[in-house]
C-alpha cells in the first residue's frame, strides 16, 4: 500500500487512510462510515453482522435476514412490535378471524403433496408461517381463540375437538360448572 493513500471505503468509496481505517471482511471503512445500513448505529467488531457487501448491527441483520416465524427474533421476555417496515419488509395482512367449520379437524391434516393444512382457513401452511398448537399446524394469523379471536401462544392455549381457545374462553365454555366453581378463591356461588 502506498504511503500517501489507502484502500477505498466500503461505504463512501473515498480513500481510507490508516489513522481512520476499520477493517471488516477484508474491506476497509472510515470509522465514521462504519455504521449499520438501516439504523445508522456505530459498529465495532463485536456488533457488526455482514451480508454480502452490506453491514448491519446484529439486531437489524436479524430482522432482515434471520429466521422468521413464531418464537424467533425477540429473545427471552421481549415483546417486539417492530413490523420491519424500515427494512423494506411489508407487514403481514391477517385474515379476519374465522372459526373452523371442521369440528373434528384431523391432527394430521395434509394436502395431497404432503404439506400441512391449517384447520381454520383450510389452506396450505408453509414452514415460514407455521405455528403448531393443539396437535395441528396453523398460520400465524389463524392461531387465535375460536371464541374471542385473541392471539395465542403455545403456552396460552387449550384445545378441544380440533379447535383452539384461550384459557379464559376454554374455562368459561368447558370448565367445571356448579356450586363453588368459577368464582375465585373464597367466593360462594348460589347458582340454581
Amino acid at each position: 500500500m502506498p504511503f500517501g493513500g489507502g484502500n477505498k471505503c466500503g461505504c463512501c468509496q473515498k480513500t481510507v487512510y490508516f489513522a481512520e481505517e476499520v477493517q471488516c471482511e477484508g474491506k476497509s471503512w472510515h470509522k465514521s462510515c462504519f455504521l449499520c445500513m438501516v439504523c445508522k448505529k456505530n459498529l465495532d467488531s463485536t456488533t457488526v453482522a455482514v451480508h454480502v457487501d452490506e453491514i448491519y448491527c446484529k439486531s437489524c441483520y436479524g430482522k432482515k435476514y434471520g429466521p422468521k416465524g413464531y418464537g424467533f427474533g425477540g429473545g427471552a421476555g421481549v415483546l417486539s412490535m417492530d413490523t420491519g417496515e424500515g427494512l423494506g419488509i411489508k407487514p403481514e395482512e391477517h385474515a379476519p378471524h374465522r372459526p373452523t367449520n371442521n369440528r373434528n379437524a384431523s391432527k394430521f391434516a395434509k394436502t395431497p403433496g404432503g404439506s400441512d393444512m391449517c384447520p381454520r382457513c383450510e389452506k396450505t401452511v408453509y414452514a415460514a408461517e407455521k405455528v403448531v398448537g393443539g396437535g395441528n399446524s396453523w398460520h400465524k394469523g389463524c392461531f387465535r381463540c375460536a371464541k374471542c379471536g385473541k392471539g395465542l401462544e403455545s403456552t396460552t392455549l387449550a384445545d378441544r375437538d380440533g379447535e383452539i381457545y384461550c384459557k379464559g374462553c376454554y374455562a368459561k365454555n368447558f370448565g367445571p360448572k356448579g356450586f363453588g366453581f368459577g368464582q375465585g378463591a373464597g367466593a360462594l356461588s348460589h347458582a340454581q
